[in-house]
């Protein structure tokens, strides 16, 4: 099955993706769904956010991961691919994530570290934790009873401990090298996550492109796990 991007009831479809190492596994599987970029995509010195696809009738924004999942859920994507992480801090009413790629696994974990610090942000019913997850990392406390105060950081997570910035941190982990090399350990896993392609709930009832999309992906998703 193929997706028509050029249905002339609508502008171009528009593809949302995030830059960095999930990108390098997503390509594979957004050609094998008929998602195939321009060269100019592939060019490292390209700063560009916005690319064709090698139709033409196709716009690929390349963005932070975040901002993906905002792009979709406002309608100025109609589909994007996304870590799981990312769906479930913004938990948009309009995201509907129907494929999981089998791509992009980490894990989203605690970590402290590995020997005593000493803290400055209080007792053990109230924590104060560095994450770029903020509405995860309460949920996952709260429900530990813990009061969690998130201090929202975007990089040098590892850092956060030994500075006294904060106690604990929340942060995706794949093999945990850099957590060791750090010194810290990790104490508890919040969720696996994997990357998935999100669409937008409007754009999927209303434009038959982005079902089309969907279906490809799943096709791809299935051919690749064979």
């Amino acid at each position: 099955m193929t997706h028509d991007s050029a249905d002339t009831r609508f502008g171009p479809l528009i593809f949302a993706v995030p830059k960095g190492r999930i990108l390098e596994e997503a390509v594979p599987v957004m050609e094998r769904a008929g998602v195939v970029p321009e060269a100019a995509f592939h060019d490292k010195a390209d700063r560009s956010l916005s690319f064709a696809d090698e139709s033409g009738q196709m716009r690929i924004f390349r963005v932070r991961a975040f901002d993906v999942a905002t792009f979709v859920a406002f309608g100025a994507a109609q589909a994007g691919i996304v870590g799981s992480d990312v769906i479930e801090e913004f938990d948009y009413s309009e995201l509907y994530a129907p494929v999981d790629l089998g791509i992009g696994a980490c894990r989203l974990s605690v970590a402290e570290p590995k020997e005593p610090v000493e803290y400055k942000y209080g007792n053990a019913s109230h924590l104060r934790v560095a994450t770029k997850y903020p509405n995860i990392t309460s949920r996952h406390f709260e429900k530990a009873g813990i009061q969690a105060e998130c201090v929202k950081l975007n990089g040098a997570m590892e850092l956060a401990p030994y500075s006294g910035l904060a106690g604990r941190i929340v942060d995706l982990v794949s093999t945990g090298q850099t957590l060791k090399s750090n010194g810290l350990i990790e104490k508890d896993t919040i969720m696996q996550v994997t990357s998935r392609l999100i669409v937008n709930r409007a754009a999927l009832k209303t434009d038959p492109r982005v079902a089309a999309l969907v279906e490809c992906f799943r096709n791809a998703t299935m051919k690749d796990a064979a």
